[in-house]
């Protein structure tokens, strides 16, 4: 008995939670939200749910684990000693790439907003305030600011992930979007009616960069 317990011991230590954290980000990267279960989880890293718990204590945490891993990943390469600019640009779009390459990181941030990964970014974003000249008064706004470009962004995509299945053709959806924007009253809507043609083919990544130095450009407006 004594040795069937030192074994399921060591199995529990070999079952580290950054071993659970990267088999749930296989399994979310494969499937979605949907797919990550303990049962699938367990049988990826062929272990015992029980194991699982020991280190993580449900699917909520397991989901705010991955993407404070996927998220810490991001802000670890865009630091370094680059302009403060591009340190905020550089962080801002390795969170849109990260959102962009998995919707579900999306729909986790757009859900707890206050969690490790967003603390991560709002340093990301905070850090350089300073070498870029903004007053300390003025730093947690222009941070916040920033940071909630981003969560729209995370709620855009995730509401995309909920609209559009998998496999779903984003040119014939958009066009069909814009089809119906062109269609519009002109009188109601002339500004969207000019659109729309624009928009089966705009590049998100660019416009989300644009929206960034928009924000930039606000921010080294604010006098000292």
């Amino acid at each position: 008995m004594a040795t069937r317990t030192h074994r399921v011991d060591r199995r529990t230590e070999a079952l580290s939670k950054q071993r659970i954290v990267g088999a749930a980000i296989e399994i979310l990267d494969e499937g979605g939200e949907g797919a990550l279960t303990f049962r699938a989880l367990a049988a990826r890293l062929a272990t015992g749910s029980g194991a699982i718990y020991h280190h993580v204590a449900d699917k909520d945490a397991l989901l705010a684990a991955a993407v404070d891993e996927v998220v810490a990943r991001v802000t670890a390469r865009s630091a370094g000693g680059e302009d403060p600019r591009e340190a905020v640009r550089a962080v801002a779009l390795g969170v849109f790439d990260a959102i962009d390459a998995r919707p579900w990181v999306g729909t986790q941030l757009s859900r707890e907003p206050w969690q490790d990964a967003m603390l991560r970014v709002l340093e990301g974003f905070g850090g350089p305030l300073g070498a870029l000249g903004v007053p300390e008064h003025a730093q947690f706004d222009c941070a916040t600011a920033l940071l909630s470009y981003v969560l729209g962004l995370a709620g855009q995509y995730a509401a995309g992930a909920r609209l559009l299945p998998p496999g779903t053709d984003r040119s014939a959806f958009l066009s069909t979007v814009a089809d119906r924007w062109a269609g519009l009253a002109p009188e109601e809507y002339p500004f969207v009616r000019r659109m729309a043609d624009r928009l089966p083919d705009h590049d998100d990544r660019a416009q989300f960069l644009t929206g960034i130095d928009l924000l930039l450009t606000g921010i080294a407006a604010i006098p000292s």
